[in-house]
This record gives structure tokens, C-alpha cells and sequence, in this order.
């Protein structure tokens, strides 16, 4: 799917569901675009990742049953790639009990995750957009700690929560070592938005 198209299924899934959930798609996938194009990856594909990655949500507001919602549409748009993103963002762990939100899904679709994440090799691509995820605000990039403290007074901290951000903050590393910097140095107005409030 070229970025013209991604922009409007975007547009037409925050007409759906409105919310914050569109300004941190956007800031993904700018933030995915960036990334990308300091460690030799496709900076357009990365981009139309990021803005996609939680297009589920246009069915309604939702758990972990986005990630089915999305992976289904983008398999019915014929983006089997993106598709695969949809499922595998929220899982630096490939662990289906490390979601963080309600499991409102089905027991057949949490059989399909499961199976889906323990044969589906992830890329760098997957990666990319996990960490971009853990790092972008609606308002842009912050250091991965102010995300994950958001994330933190939403949802609360469940017993894998340090699991989980030792695999973001892993990510990060992987990241910065590619780019050969630390990528706060690059992305706009980290600071910026890290020192905001969190509520």
C-alpha cells in the first residue's frame, strides 16, 4: 500500500473512532520513517507501517481485539505485510499473556495469536514498529520511559511489566546500535515531549 492510500484509510478510520489513537499513529509511523532512514531500511514502507499498525482500531474502541480487527482488514486490502504488523506490535515478548489491555477476543483467536507468534519470524520491521511504537506520543517522539509510564497509569503494571520494558529498552538498543547514535539525537522534540505532563 503506497502512503497516499495509508493516509486515507487512516483518515477514514478516525472518522469511525476518533481519538488520541490516530495523533500516535501518525507520530509511529513519522517516527518509523526516521529510523529507517538511518539504518538502511524502507523509510516509505516503515512509514505505512507505522500509520497502520493500530488500524483496528476503526471498529470501535477495544483491547486486544484491534489487533485481529486490523490484521483482517489488511488481509481483505491484500496487505498481507502489513497484516502481520497489526498482530505482532504489541509483542516485543512473543507472549500472548503480555498484552496489556482487555482481552476481549475470542479463545479461537487467542489460539491463532498464539500459534501465529511462535512460527512467524519477526524482522526488523516488526521490531521497528514495536519500539516506535514505546516511544511515540500523539504529540510525537518521547524518551521510552514517559511512554511506558503512560501506559503504566492506564492500564496498571501487570506481573510482566518489567519483562516487557527490558524487551522495548532492548529494542532501543538495537536500534541506536544500527543508526550508530542514540536515535533520541535525531527524532524531533524529544524533549519537548518527555518533560510534559502525563495526565
Amino acid at each position: 500500500m503506497n502512503e497516499i492510500c495509508a493516509k486515507q484509510a487512516l483518515r477514514e478510520a478516525g472518522q469511525r473512532n476518533p481519538g488520541p489513537w490516530i495523533g500516535h499513529s501518525e507520530s509511529v509511523a513519522q517516527n518509523a520513517k526516521l529510523i529507517a532512514q538511518r539504518c538502511g531500511l524502507d523509510a516509505q514502507k516503515a512509514y505505512v507501517m507505522g500509520l497502520l499498525h493500530d488500524i483496528g482500531r476503526r471498529e470501535g474502541v477495544s483491547g486486544i481485539k484491534h489487533i485481529f480487527d486490523g490484521y483482517a482488514y489488511m488481509l481483505e486490502m491484500g496487505e498481507k505485510e502489513i497484516a502481520r504488523i497489526c498482530l505482532t506490535h504489541s509483542f516485543p515478548l512473543k507472549d500472548v499473556q503480555t498484552y496489556i489491555g482487555a482481552y476481549d477476543c475470542t479463545e479461537e483467536e487467542l489460539a491463532f495469536l498464539r500459534d501465529f507468534l511462535e512460527h512467524t519470524e519477526q524482522d526488523d520491521y516488526d521490531r521497528l514498529i514495536q519500539l516506535c511504537d514505546a516511544i511515540s506520543l500523539p504529540e510525537g517522539a518521547c524518551i521510552m520511559e514517559k511512554r511506558l509510564m503512560d501506559v503504566a497509569l492506564r492500564h496498571g503494571l501487570p506481573e510482566f511489566s518489567l519483562d516487557k520494558w527490558r524487551a522495548f529498552l532492548a529494542l532501543k538498543q538495537y536500534f541506536d546500535d544500527k543508526c550508530g547514535c542514540n536515535l533520541y539525537e535525531f527524532l524531533p522534540n524529544v524533549f519537548k515531549n518527555s518533560i510534559g505532563p502525563l495526565l
